[in-house]
């Protein structure tokens, strides 16, 4: 009778579910976007009961093309948005704020009260993470700070945080469970991912009651079931993983050394460093993978804020584009970019060089710019972006990687791939299923469940699509890469 099983894919800008087979194949999926709220400038927040409808819409629809009852379901995945902070009423559900995305910069300021406070090089060694504000600890400090009453209230329990997992669980077992995994924890600021507890001198740096924080257990896991009114029948919910770590266990990234990158939203650059929690020298992040037990994996990160959103902004704020997959083909029609160098830094700049402060530029614009030069250029920034990241990832390690998997809406560019193999000198691999994501959180529910019996069993599933090699020139490949770094001194400085 168990012939599926349901991934819940709550994104940032949509919500998702799709069915897999025992094969690893999506035989059903149905999506549906949901508001952005943009307050202020460099703010972003979004209605955590719209995130919870669409994802409990989505399910269901899903079902319904395949015209599936849940007595066929095996179990739920779930993967997530990471670091988005959500509070709300331990007795009525009803949430006190808005979500405040991993995107929203408003506490920036907060992060560089916590760095003179002498916090920042604790916060690195505990939590594995880089003080920002782009993690939940400060999130939720603000959220307890500005609505009324709510750090008294939290304190007397009546008060419960957690990350967008945690939000669904609560809501689909009708506030049963209490939850998050051990990934999702990692990103929250407040979670030592040595001890594998939450840390009580970050936790009373901020004042946030530890009884407002979710039960942590591991990625593949049976956290309890859905309650019969949500989906018609109870289903066990047996596996969580933020987003970025799903896609690396959906990638079969199991081993030390093998490297990941999503182009989604962001570009999410993950490298599985094993049983070992490297310290990164060169503003990488140390976070935990998603694993089978209670003995956690650790992986290397790179995070850039902004890869598939300038596409997105190409499309809908500048309207260049009517579809992005226009681009593929306008990015292909001209040489080169023209000497034009876009720099995508909507909301700061990510790994590895953390500054919250920078702001987007578009640099080397000549009268003879057109507008396959400037979606070009935009395109290319995602693969100059990644590039830092991987080649910092390279000097920690000490060697080159030999490959390069990568999934997300991006990856279908075919022209954005073979730039990326080009200016990284390497392999790139795209897989037949690019939605390692939701697949990653099916691998977890399917172990947790029996679905799916071994790891082996799943890396059987991996398929190669289609892999690119880099073609490009020395030297032309130094005199790109001289220009970006140019170019992203320049938008740095807007800084200062």
């Amino acid at each position: 009778m168990k012939q599926y099983i349901m991934a819940l894919d709550q994104g940032t800008t949509s919500s998702r579910c799709i069915l897999f087979n025992r094969k690893g194949q999506p035989v059903s999926m149905a999506q549906r976007e949901f508001e952005q709220i943009y307050p202020k400038a460099g703010w972003v927040e979004q209605n955590p009961r719209e995130i919870w409808s669409s994802q409990a819409s989505v399910a269901t629809e899903a079902m319904g093309r395949l015209g599936i009852s849940v007595e066929e379901l095996a179990g739920i995945g779930i993967t997530n948005q990471r670091e988005t902070t959500i509070v709300w009423d331990k007795t009525t559900g009803k949430p006190i704020y808005n979500a405040i995305v991993w995107q929203c910069r408003r506490t920036a300021d907060r992060i560089k009260q916590l760095e003179a406070d002498g916090m920042a090089e604790y916060i690195r060694e505990h939590t594995g993470l880089v003080p920002d504000a782009y993690f939940s600890a400060s999130k939720l400090a603000w959220i307890l700070e500005h609505v009324g009453g709510a750090r008294e209230r939290a304190r007397k329990g009546e008060l419960l945080f957690g990350t967008v997992d945690t939000w669904l669980i609560w809501n689909l077992t009708k506030g049963a469970v209490f939850v998050t995994d051990y990934t999702n924890a990692s990103r929250t600021m407040l979670f030592d991912i040595h001890k594998l507890c939450w840390d009580k001198k970050i936790l009373d740096y901020f004042d946030i009651p530890e009884g407002m924080l979710p039960q942590v257990k591991p990625s593949s896991s049976i956290y309890g079931y859905t309650k019969a009114s949500v989906l018609g029948g109870e289903v066990p919910i047996a596996g969580a993983a933020g987003d970025q770590q799903a896609a690396l266990f959906g990638q079969c990234c199991f081993e030390r050394g093998m490297v990941k990158n999503t182009y989604g939203t962001g570009s999410f650059i993950l490298m599985n460093t094993g049983r070992e929690a490297v310290v990164s020298g060169h503003g990488l992040l140390t976070t935990i993978a998603a694993s089978l037990s209670d003995k956690v994996d650790y992986a290397l990160e790179g995070s850039v804020f902004v890869a598939g959103a300038a596409i997105q902004w190409l499309r809908d704020e500048m309207r260049l584009v009517e579809d992005a997959a226009v681009t593929e083909r306008l990015a292909q029609s001209v040489p080169d970019s023209n000497g034009v160098y876009v720099v995508p830094a909507f909301t700061g700049l990510g790994a590895p060089y953390w500054n919250p402060y920078a702001r987007g530029a578009v640099f080397g614009i000549t009268r003879g710019c057109s507008k396959a030069h400037f979606v070009r250029a935009a395109l290319e920034a995602i693969a100059y972006e990644t590039n830092d990241v991987i080649y910092a990832m390279e000097e920690d390690l000490g060697q080159p990687l030999a490959s390069l998997k990568v999934d997300g809406g991006a990856s279908a560019n075919n022209f954005l791939l073979q730039f990326q193999s080009d200016i990284t000198k390497t392999e790139v691999e795209r897989p037949e299923c690019v939605e390692t994501t939701a697949l990653g959180a099916a691998y977890l529910a399917g172990l947790a469940t029996g679905f799916f019996q071994s790891l082996s069993d799943i890396q059987e599933n991996w398929c190669l699509d289609r892999a690119f090699s880099p073609k490009m020139e020395e030297s032309l490949r130094k005199e790109k890469l001289d220009g970006w770094k140019k170019a992203v001194r320049c938008a740095l400085m807007w800084t200062e």
